[in-house]
């Protein structure tokens, strides 16, 4: 405690009162006087970006870095939003817990910024406030019968299988034969992919019990992919395309009429769009050799990507008591290039199913009254992470730059970010004096009957998931619910 009062104070490691050590030059004694006071920064929300902004951050030798997560486990999109079938792409935790276990960081999950404490009391205590609370809506259909019993987001679904907590509750009906994702990016194919994946390819991953119990029962034999647009717009990337195509007992469906002409067109793209689109191609209009032939004829289940198809309603059952279809107007391209964008053709086309997923991107939500947001685009406005008009305040990761990228994309503009802050410390742009960091904050958590989680009472958490996952051969078995998490750390 003692060092969190010294570093509250701001005072050197030099108290005022001790003279210069005899024979000390006039400079040493200029540097005692201007010596930088410690930074207090604080970063909002503990996923990638959060992680990454901090790391960039401690390069600065005296600055303390404190993380508020409203979870009370960190990690975020990480956590959360990675299948769980992709352990390896986890790993970054590593880097984290590295990040969190530096003595000039700290941790404090279950404290909600914009409810627990406000943005204005975080830069009342701090010299600087970055925000990187991440992308936690999904963007809404907004046709008729979206509402319906059978119709459910995409980000709540993968929430579920991987435990976030208020996810925990949902209840995918998965006893339909045919479930249909609207929207062809990386989250689209993730989902199908899970919805496809034999059960038993599952139960060594860190997926949720109750997610695992239910896959067991499903009856969905064939996921529709749809987007609006065509083969060369698709927005997943070619690994999970791969995935998809090698899922063991599911074969897919492409219709080679979506293709014609692609050929042609292929030769002026990027090389990574032109090497996804050349697969996509392959697969949709090659013979397969005999093994692969053979592994499709046998296939249990499939699944397909339906272009040009634009949703406008999901139809309802004939009770009216849930979803059973969606009905997708055709559609036809116009425009070159990025500016191609798809519009109606008049036609519409019915396409039965039990299971509705949409997933048509993310966005965040405003945090605060006091921070400026733009709720069309969904992002605070910011120039290269510094909040407009708001000198302190900063931003990195989706909610700064919109719901887009991978994690190596989010690390890049996390520094970036981190850069920024840097650089206006140094040129003075920031408040001057002492500020009190965590210690206000704590004064105002306690006297709200907030108990925030430490790192240290995350790492037992850690511990208990371990344990808990040892007994099934599981790498973890993840706690879902928050009191549960509470209890256990006797809070």
């Amino acid at each position: 405690m003692a060092s969190r009062c010294w570093r509250w104070w701001g005072w050197s490691a030099w108290p005022r009162t001790r003279p210069p050590p005899a024979g000390s030059t006039p400079s040493f004694r200029h540097h005692l006087s201007t010596q930088e006071k410690t930074p207090q920064i604080c970063v909002v929300g503990s996923g990638p970006a959060g992680f990454y902004t901090a790391q960039h951050l401690l390069k600065h030798p005296q600055a303390h870095v404190d993380i508020y997560e409203k979870q009370p486990v960190p990690f975020g999109l990480v956590r959360f939003g990675v299948a769980p079938d992709h352990p390896e792409v986890k790993n970054v935790i590593n880097t984290f817990t590295q990040t969190a276990h530096s003595g000039r960081c700290a941790f404090w999950g279950n404290v909600e910024v914009g409810r627990d404490v406000t943005v204005p009391e975080l830069r009342e205590a701090y010299h600087a406030v970055v925000l990187s609370y991440g992308a936690e809506d999904h963007r809404a259909l907004e046709i008729p019968g979206e509402e319906l019993p059978g119709v459910c987001s995409a980000r709540a679904f993968v929430g579920w299988y991987n435990g976030l907590p208020e996810n925990r509750e949902l209840e995918p009906d998965l006893s339909y034969d045919t479930a249909v994702i609207l929207g062809q990016g990386n989250v689209a194919l993730d989902v199908a992919r899970i919805l496809l994946t034999p059960p038993e390819h599952l139960e060594r991953t860190d997926i949720t019990k109750a997610a695992l119990g239910v896959l067991r029962q499903s009856r969905v034999k064939t996921v529709w992919l749809v987007g609006r647009r065509g083969p060369l717009q698709v927005a997943f990337t070619i690994k999970e395309l791969r995935e998809m195509i090698q899922l063991p007992g599911a074969r897919p469906i492409l219709d080679p009429a979506d293709f014609l002409g692609l050929q042609d067109k292929i030769k002026e793209v990027p090389r990574p769009r032109k090497r996804l689109t050349e697969l996509l191609l392959r697969t949709a209009t090659e013979k397969p050799g005999p093994e692969e032939a053979a592994r499709r004829a046998s296939a249990s289940r499939a699944w397909g990507l339906r272009f040009f198809r634009s949703p406008q309603q999901v139809l309802p059952s004939p009770d009216g008591r849930r979803a059973a279809g969606v009905r997708l107007a055709v559609t036809r391209l116009e425009g070159v290039g990025e500016a191609t964008r798809a519009v109606p053709t008049g036609d519409m086309e019915d396409l039965p199913c039990g299971l509705v997923l949409s997933s048509v991107g993310y966005k965040s939500r405003p945090v605060d009254p006091s921070v400026p947001f733009d709720s069309k685009l969904g992002v605070i406005p910011n120039v290269e992470g510094r909040v407009m008009d708001v000198p302190g305040l900063y931003c990195s990761g989706w909610v700064k730059r919109g719901p887009t990228g991978v994690i190596a994309t989010t690390m890049t503009d996390s520094f970036l970010t981190g850069q920024m802050l840097l650089q206006d410390l140094k040129a003075g742009l920031l408040p001057s004096g002492p500020r009190p960091g965590y210690a206000a904050i704590q004064a105002l958590l306690s006297s709200r009957g907030v108990r925030p989680v430490s790192f240290s009472d995350w790492e037992k958490l850690d511990a208990e998931e371990v344990a808990r996952g040892q007994g099934t051969g599981k790498p973890r078995e993840k706690l879902v619910d928050p009191q549960e998490m509470l209890r256990l750390l006797g809070h």
